[in-house]
């Protein structure tokens, strides 16, 4: 049972209404000043890839874009080109990521139930992934995928070791991050008021005390950040088009 039919104790529409919030409002600092959001990869700007999937997902009805201002009508302008329909609106960013996803989120239907909120860095995204996601969060109110950690992982004090958890419960999260509507509007909006560091958006669900389920991710679902991400995303775009 979802946030809202536990918080009313009212059943939902069958099929709810999915709100895409893609976040592309990045300063590019780790990519040596190259705007990666419109990096071309493969021919075609970084972002184009991530937004095709939630485009041809029947589960998703809108995509929102959050950008910095300067990147508001070069993407606007690129979604017109290539066919992006879902768009309905590309919003300006805030400050810290989380006023950015609170703008995308405001600025999303009134009647949407749920909220795929996903890094516009990450262009190898899967339509199988997002509507994986998306039912688990119809069931279980907050959703992400995510992929076992390989690495041992260590917990450390000014360079001492405090810790070594144990890699069986550590997974690396991803996005699309997908939650009911209200449930992450209350969440993110907490988070800013009160200051809180939140390192995702799943981060300010937990702050209440609300589960997030776990889905499965996948190992091409990177996000570009640096220069060298770029070169493997090169190689993954690559492998897909058989190249």
């Amino acid at each position: 049972m979802g946030f809202l039919e536990k918080l009313f104790g009212k059943d939902k529409k069958t099929t709810p209404f999915c709100t895409a919030v893609v976040v592309a409002g990045g300063k590019a600092t780790r990519m040596e000043g190259v705007d990666k959001i419109l990096t071309p990869m493969g021919g075609e700007p970084l972002i184009l890839y991530a937004l095709e999937p939630f485009q041809d997902s029947d589960l998703v009805d809108e995509i929102v874009i959050v950008a910095r201002e300067d990147l508001m009508v070069p993407i606007g302008n690129l979604c017109s080109r290539k066919g992006i329909t879902k768009v309905r609106r590309v919003v300006n960013g805030g400050a810290t990521r989380p006023e950015s996803v609170l703008a995308g989120i405001r600025a999303a239907d009134p009647g949407a139930d749920l909220i795929a909120i996903h890094d516009g860095a990450r262009p190898f995204i899967t339509r199988e992934i997002i509507e994986d996601t998306i039912r688990t969060a119809r069931r279980c109110s907050a959703a992400a995928p995510a992929i076992p950690v390989k690495d041992t992982i260590k917990r450390a004090r000014d360079g001492i070791v405090t810790e070594t958890p144990d890699r069986s419960e550590l997974f690396a999260v991803q996005t699309p991050q997908i939650f009911e509507t209200s449930l992450i509007k209350a969440a993110v909006g907490k988070a800013i008021e009160e200051g809180a560091s939140i390192t995702d958006d799943c981060s300010a669900v937990e702050r209440l005390g609300f589960p997030v389920k776990l889905t499965q991710g996948s190992e091409e679902n990177i996000k570009i950040t640096t220069p060298r991400d770029l070169l493997h995303g090169e190689a993954i775009l690559a492998e897909r088009m058989g190249l």
